[in-house]
């Protein structure tokens, strides 16, 4: 079973969720738990993992032919990253760092003066703890988008072919394309949320993505006995999902978190053995 713990919120617990979780559910199954969040992964913080990096990841980059080149500006034209500065009776001028590869420079040239370069834009690490097999992507400082690291993550999962029984997925927050691309092909997602107007206008933006996702849902209520819980009931309702668990707000819990340790707590232990009954579905 592939597990996405997502939300449209940063700051809700999504990786305290997600660790922990993995904790509990490997205590008696293999788990891989993948961190998802390339502009920011701490999964291995939280779980004191080494990590070792495995691979680079590179996008598709223009690079150009200046022999060829006629000084015409329309690569300038077409590229909305704005990659591409043309001041008139010059040749083309490349930021690379802003380019995310969409090749519509290429197709815009009408010399063909545009060919293919590449740069690297993250990275994929790995590591492991107990039953625990552990992925991460990080995406390069100064790089645009980490959409490109995600998807090289999602190939180097599929050509593991280790099976697992149970595969956590701790995205990004956010609706964006990365987010969209971890949650690919996850059986059930867990959005992670908070009592607050804010949770509550954040949850509703990544509940209707799931709905376009087609990804059966439920709500992780994290810091429930704080703020508006009808906030975040009055959602769950407007969507018909059900509250999973609620966490509260407690002192136990903020010591592990600040100490970098998973949490230990009786809402996360009822997740895991729900999974594991099938009661989440």
């Amino acid at each position: 079973m592939k597990i996405a713990i997502t939300g449209g919120k940063g700051g809700t617990g999504k990786s305290t969720v997600a660790t922990s979780l993995a904790i509990e559910l490997g205590k008696k199954n293999k788990v891989l738990l993948i961190d998802a969040d390339a502009d920011c992964p701490n999964d291995h913080l939280i779980l004191s993992i080494k990590r070792k990096k495995i691979k680079n990841v590179f996008q598709l980059i223009p690079k150009w032919d200046f022999k060829k080149c006629i000084k015409c500006g329309k690569c300038s034209l077409v590229c909305k990253q704005h990659a591409i500065v043309f001041v008139k009776g010059n040749y083309p001028i490349f930021i690379p760092e802003q380019c995310n590869g969409c090749k519509a420079c290429m197709f815009a040239c009408p010399v063909k003066a545009i060919g293919k370069d590449k740069k690297k834009v993250g990275s994929i690490y790995e590591g492991k703890k107990g039953n625990i097999d552990f992925l991460s992507a990080e995406l390069q400082p100064n790089q645009p988008s980490s959409e490109f690291v995600i998807n090289a993550l999602n190939d180097y999962i599929k050509s593991k072919n280790k099976k697992y029984d149970f595969i956590l997925v701790d995205t990004a927050a956010g609706t964006h394309c990365d987010v969209i691309a971890a949650l690919e092909q996850c059986d059930i997602a867990f959005a992670v949320t908070e009592p607050t107007p804010l949770g509550e206008h954040d949850l509703k933006l990544i509940l209707e993505l799931l709905k376009i996702l087609k990804i059966p849902c439920k709500i992780v209520l994290n810091k429930s006995d704080v703020g508006e819980k009808k906030l975040i009931e009055r959602i769950a309702n407007k969507f018909k999902i059900k509250i999973a668990v609620e966490i509260p707000y407690e002192k136990s819990i903020m010591e592990s978190y600040s100490k970098g340790e998973p949490v230990s707590h009786k809402s996360i232990k009822k997740l895991a053995e729900d999974l594991k009954n099938g009661k989440t579905r």
